[in-house]
């Protein structure tokens, strides 16, 4: 079988040097759909997000997507250009924030830079990155942005 086939999409340890900004190619247009699923399956009762005739009495006008299902978004669209198949674990999310409302129809996109990266002292062969996740809507505004630190594989042996 070719090797090229085995190979993780992600990036390993070393491939993630600090500076490293990657700019994922996948978007997503969030629809009403997939606020309403999110907001029910993880029980968050928030009328903001399932009562349309509250949510048009509120500041926003109109139902808000949900800023977890916001967050969930912004990691896993990184996660083909970045992890996939060389994360071992998230290690924690900090400076989590929101600095402008998701709404039913809007389309994110997302970007990572590499703030750090060091060898793990415990596990040799294995690297300790951290991230800067932001997620941009259609018109370029910044809707969530979050620190993800992660225990990625280093790359396999050199011959």
């Amino acid at each position: 079988m070719n090797a090229d086939l085995l190979r993780p999409q992600g990036r390993y340890f070393e491939e993630l040097p600090p500076g490293t900004v990657i700019r994922h190619r996948i978007t997503r247009t969030l629809t009403e759909s997939d606020n309403i699923f999110f907001t029910t399956l993880t029980m968050n009762p928030q009328p903001l997000h399932l009562d349309f005739e509250y949510a048009a009495q509120s500041e926003f006008g109109q139902p808000l997507v949900n800023s977890m299902m916001t967050l969930s978004l912004l990691v896993g669209l990184s996660v083909h250009e970045l992890t996939l198949g060389t994360l071992i674990a998230n290690l924690g999310l900090d400076g989590v924030r929101f600095p402008a409302p998701v709404f039913h129809g809007d389309t994110i996109r997302a970007e990572s830079e590499v703030l750090e990266a060091r060898p793990s002292r415990s596990r040799p062969g294995q690297g300790i990155v951290t991230v800067r996740h932001r997620a941009l809507n259609q018109r370029g505004e910044v809707v969530a942005e979050c620190t993800r630190t992660m225990l990625m594989q280093g790359g396999p042996a050199q011959p």
